[in-house]
């Protein structure tokens, strides 16, 4: 009797970890979908175009990324995948949420990161910068831990609704987010925007519409999304490239710069 219940017990435990491991991987699976969208997201994910825009981008400056990497603001990481560094850090903010939902390697304060000058190589922000209410101390603290001719790789919004209320301070256009990085001695390598033109109209009304039917039961939203955003997702992703783009009207700013010193970056401006 002893004996079967233990082999019973052996089983279901078996069975538990089956379960669990297959849980884990369906996580992985949704967090990948929301980053890194694919056909699943096209028809689930109410920010599909946006998402898959940055993630391309990214994907394509990725092997500019290299040494010592810090990325500030990190959340859960979902761009790590994409550099293939020696070391990389996760900074965030000291919160208690934070610190139960984030993969931060490192907390602090908001104000001065927590690492001596010139330790590191590149600094990855992603979507950050807008939840910053005083963003010339944050670049400088950007350029404090760069070692020279570090990089940082920086996206920002330029089109977006206000979402992580009330943190929640800014837009940038191009000629802003330039001349915020060049006047604390960066260097533009390369700027790109995305979704530009059609996409832009198709992704904020599927914002507006995730936004009306986010408090709905957990069924009667994934059939709303279903629903919507496919089509608006099939409209900017297929509709939206036969039509001119618009350079003026788009999504993220996805900037890639070098520090330099700042009487070089004088004479770059001259």
């Amino acid at each position: 009797m002893l004996r079967s219940k233990v082999r019973l017990w052996d089983s279901f435990s078996v069975g538990l970890q089956v379960n669990n491991a297959s849980l884990q991987r369906f996580k992985k699976f949704l967090v990948r979908e929301s980053f890194r969208p694919g056909w699943v997201g096209f028809f689930t994910n109410p920010f599909y175009l946006a998402r898959k825009e940055l993630y391309n981008n990214i994907h394509e400056l990725a092997p500019l990324v290299g040494g010592r990497v810090l990325d500030v603001g990190c959340g859960i990481k979902p761009y790590k995948p994409l550099f293939h560094v020696g070391e990389y850090l996760g900074l965030e903010l000291d919160t208690p949420t934070n610190r139960e939902q984030k993969q931060a390697d490192i907390f602090y304060d908001g104000h001065v990161f927590p690492f001596d000058g010139e330790t590191f190589d590149t600094v990855v922000a992603n979507q950050v910068l807008e939840h910053v209410f005083e963003p010339n101390d944050f670049v400088r603290e950007i350029y404090r831990v760069l070692r020279v001719n570090g990089s940082v790789l920086l996206s920002v919004p330029f089109l977006w609704d206000e979402h992580e209320q009330p943190a929640d301070y800014g837009r940038y256009t191009s000629f802003g987010l330039k001349h915020l990085l060049e006047k604390h001695g960066f260097a533009i390598r390369e700027y790109r925007k995305t979704a530009q033109g059609l996409q832009v109209h198709c992704q904020l009304l599927s914002c507006y519409l995730f936004k009306q039917v986010n408090t709905w039961n957990p069924v009667a939203k994934f059939s709303a999304w279903v629903l919507f955003s496919s089509p608006l997702n099939f409209i900017g992703e297929v509709v939206g490239r036969l039509l001119p783009s618009n350079r003026d009207l788009y999504l993220d700013n996805i900037v890639f710069a070098t520090k330099v010193r700042l009487n070089q970056q004088q004479a770059l401006n001259k």
